[in-house]
């Protein structure tokens, strides 16, 4: 018998087969063989066709100038925006003790502006400008000033918060002189100020303590000693309203690059070198471009919110200085067109010299160029050091002059 081969090639049938072969029948037709039909293949679903979302339009970048809510401005102190009234109302300028056991401290999250001098015996001691203060809790805890301090404040034309003090008084035209008695200085002193009383602003905790670090007070106890005190509460005409320092605009923060390489790396500051016993220092975060303060060691924060002080610019002020008494009490010259110093912002450092000679005029910085230091947004601390202090910067040793 014949085999029949059939190839598949060209033919849209297949042939299944029986058998290898068959034979043929009468009719001439082939025997043996099955004939199936195939389904054409079944196209795949096409897909619905998707309508193409509009690309989203970009967001136009915030223009700095532009107030994020009606009726706000740029603070005079940070060059944020605040509420229109808080350039109108007055600071507070709160003694804080910066001894180990005085820690954590009431109100540094309102702080914008931070001092460190030094005091008696290898001591310093912290002064902090307080902006909407009026809803804090408490504030504190409180000790006693110093009268350089006082000329410290003055530029900001704030209620001075304190617990006693000045010990000394300056000598001045001749005659004794308490710059916390002078008719435009508006103290609030725990142990009767120029009006022989508090005006009812402090209180202790525990209550009846009549121990050191235990005095505090609060936006409510400050109101009402203001009102019995007669202390009005925005900024008097003395005040000059201003910027108190020169911001650089927003958008095109200072990287103190253009100064090339007068401009050093600033990223580990050691204060110990002014301030002995507190070794006060700050380390720099590169992710939010803030400096990060501690005291002994340890992080300094806020009691209430347990945030860590941070500062945008750090200012080094080499200032004169004299000891006033066997004591070791000092006094510190406010005042001055000839003294330097060092801008810390960004990460970098950069020599400067600062110049004050009025009691209500800021203290200016300058570059060693003559122009004024570009300071960045944020909030200030400045470091009013001895003349023959130092500090160190990322373990290089600096000597103040």
């Amino acid at each position: 018998m014949k085999k029949l081969c059939l190839s598949a090639l060209g033919l849209m049938l297949v042939f299944a087969v029986a058998g290898c072969g068959g034979e043929k029948s009468d009719s001439g037709k082939l025997s043996g063989v099955v004939f199936e039909e195939v389904e054409k293949p079944v196209e795949a679903p096409q897909p619905e066709p998707v309508e193409e979302e509009p690309a989203a339009e970009e967001e136009e970048p915030e223009d700095p100038d532009v107030p994020p809510q009606e009726g706000m401005v740029r603070d005079f102190f940070t060059n944020e925006w605040v509420d229109g009234d808080q350039n109108v109302k007055r600071p507070l300028a709160v003694m804080y003790p910066i001894n180990k056991q005085a820690q954590p401290q009431y109100g540094l999250d309102k702080v914008t502006v931070f001092y460190e001098i030094m005091e008696e015996g290898d001591m310093s001691r912290q002064m902090g400008i307080l902006e909407d203060w009026e809803g804090l809790e408490r504030i504190g805890n409180i000790r006693s000033i110093r009268d350089y301090f006082i000329y410290a404040a003055l530029e900001y034309d704030p209620i001075i918060i304190h617990y006693g003090g000045p010990e000394l008084y300056l000598y001045e035209n001749g005659g004794l002189l308490n710059p916390s008695t002078r008719d435009d200085v508006d103290n609030i002193n725990g142990v009767g100020g120029k009006m022989g009383s508090d005006g009812g602003a402090f209180f202790r905790v525990p209550a009846g303590s009549t121990s050191e670090h235990t005095a505090y007070t609060d936006g409510e106890h400050i109101k009402g000693a203001m009102d019995k005190l007669k202390y009005q509460a925005n900024h008097k005409s003395q005040y000059i309203g201003e910027k108190h320092f020169q911001f650089a605009p927003v958008n095109e923060p200072n990287t103190l690059e253009q100064y090339g390489d007068e401009a050093k790396d600033a990223v580990s500051i050691d204060m110990a070198g002014s301030y002995p016993v507190t070794k006060s220092a700050l380390k720099y975060n590169e992710e939010d471009g803030l400096y990060y303060k501690t005291l002994y060691g340890n992080k300094q924060v806020d009691a209430v919110t347990g945030e860590q002080l941070s500062f945008k610019n750090i200012v080094v002020q080499s200032t004169y200085y004299e000891k006033r008494d066997a004591k070791g009490y000092l006094a510190f010259r406010m005042h001055d067109t000839t003294k330097d110093g060092y801008f810390i912002t960004n990460g970098k450092m950069i020599h400067i010299n600062w110049k004050k000679t009025a009691d209500y005029e800021p203290t200016k910085y300058y570059d060693d160029n003559g122009e004024e230091v570009l300071f960045n947004t944020g909030r200030t601390m400045i470091f009013v050091a001895k003349e023959d202090g130092s500090f160190e910067v990322d373990g290089n040793k600096i000597e103040l002059k």
